[in-house]
């Protein structure tokens, strides 16, 4: 990172996401993203395009002057995803999806400082806040459902935009942005769930709750048969291929089952151990 990007950082972090100098009065956001070959965050200042989406969605500009190719942080987010976004008066998880055709053009027509001499290099990228939690309720149940909610909306989404590619009539020889970020963000994430869950939440449940071997034992097979799948989902990203959105339906049932599975016998001992 230039120490030019840090000092902007530490002034916005400082100052409620105020700075001063070349970027006085301009909006500006900080996007941090995981490095597309190391686990390693990276944050970047960005400034925001005037026109906002449904729900105050956020745009912003992927330019790297002088160079060849996207910015770094880029083609971070086209491997992960999912970034944090920093306001200076909130902070939250988006998933970071490219703007494609004329709405990409569209919005760099109403920035004509920075679409003028704008050619193919520069890339237009929404930011999708995740959705709001769906309970309040505390402790590692309220963990669980707010993360299977958001599995759930995520893989609604997913299903939604496969079944809209495949209406298209003819094979899915190639994805759209937008049902490839989504896809790779839902598969991260449940990724990282099961393993906080076979690390974390089982060791302490076979510590509190011995009870619970016997459906820990079930989950982790089960676990193991849904990387299959969310690997073989992952894979067939680059190749789609005939039968896509079969294959993403048959991991919908799989999974909403094991998420309903989970709930209903992982719930009640939770809240009755308060943890």
């Amino acid at each position: 990172m230039s120490s030019s990007h840090q000092s902007v950082i530490e002034e916005f972090r400082a100052n409620a996401g105020k700075v001063g100098g070349p970027y006085e009065g301009s909006e500006l956001i900080l996007l941090s993203t995981t490095g597309a070959d190391s686990p390693e965050p990276h944050t970047v200042p960005l400034g925001v395009l005037a026109e906002k989406g449904e729900d105050g969605q956020l745009f912003v500009v992927a330019s790297a002057p002088g160079a060849d190719g996207h910015p770094a942080w880029y083609r971070n987010l086209l491997a992960r995803p999912l970034v944090q976004v920093e306001t200076g008066t909130d902070r939250y998880e988006a998933v970071a999806v490219p703007v494609e055709g004329p709405r990409r053009d569209e919005l760099l027509d109403g920035e004509p400082a920075v679409g003028a001499g704008a050619g193919e290099a520069i890339a237009v990228v929404a930011l999708h806040r995740s959705h709001e939690p769906v309970t309040d309720e505390p402790g590692l149940a309220g963990r669980l459902l707010n993360i299977h909610g958001w599995l759930r909306t995520e893989l609604a989404l997913v299903r939604q935009l496969a079944a809209e590619e495949e209406a298209r009539g003819k094979p899915i020889t190639s994805l759209g942005l937008q049902l490839r970020q989504h896809c790779l963000a839902f598969c991260h994430s449940l990724e990282s769930h099961h393993h906080g869950e076979n690390g974390g939440l089982f060791p302490l449940l076979e510590e509190k709750a011995p009870q619970m071997r016997e459906f820990i034992e079930r989950m982790l097979v089960e676990h193991e048969v849904i990387a299959r799948l969310e690997a073989e989902l992952a894979a067939a990203l680059d190749e789609p291929g005939e039968g896509f959105s079969e294959r993403v339906d048959r991991m919908s049932r799989e999974l909403e089952a094991h998420l309903d599975g989970e709930e209903e016998e992982l719930l009640p001992v939770l809240r009755a151990l308060g943890v």
